[in-house]
């Protein structure tokens, strides 16, 4: 159990380094590409998709499940490790290949991340700059509010007292209910 963790860890930092490495340069994908695609079919120069970069879900999954097969022979085959004759071997085998499609979508997710903030940061500089002065404003309006209610206070305190209206009962009785 504690290797298939290691080689789980290991896969998705693979993974990881796959997608990223691929973003930045896809020759495989385009030498494949040119090689089984007539020229009509072929990829543009423009497009970077590959095999791992910009794939959907299921041809990711293949890929990834093909070159581990293909290793994975190429190892049973010219060494003395055999993979697929037992369960350990089976389940590094399928660790191997879940760790690094997780690895591959971490990193789709990180890169993806990474540009949005670029692109958004002149925006979060101006929301953050309207949001400071929005809340200058504010502080402003506040203290002159404040010295509009001091001074309202202060003019009905220096206003003579009016004088003393009748209390409730006594106005019932003038008007001869009670």
């Amino acid at each position: 159990m504690g290797l298939d963790i290691i080689i789980f860890i290991g896969a998705i930092l693979f993974g990881i380094f796959v997608y990223w490495t691929e973003s930045k340069s896809n020759g495989l994908y385009r030498f494949f590409n040119k090689l089984f695609n007539s020229k009509e079919l072929q990829m543009k120069p423009t497009e970077t998709k590959g095999f791992i970069y910009k794939q959907e879900f299921l041809p990711r999954l293949v890929y990834l499940a093909v070159a581990y097969l293909v290793i994975g022979l190429i190892i049973q085959f010219l060494t003395p490790i055999e993979i697929f004759s037992n369960y350990e071997g089976v389940s590094a085998f399928a660790s191997a290949i879940f760790g690094t499609l997780i690895g591959t979508y971490l990193a789709n997710f990180v890169l993806k991340s990474g540009e949005v903030l670029e692109e958004q940061s002149d925006s979060i500089e101006d929301v953050v700059k309207d949001g400071i002065n929005k809340g200058k404003e504010f502080l402003e309006d506040l203290k002159n509010k404040d010295a509009k209610v001091v001074e309202e206070a202060k003019k009905e305190i220096k206003e003579e007292p009016k004088a003393p209206e009748k209390s409730a009962r006594e106005r019932l009785k003038d008007k001869g209910l009670m």
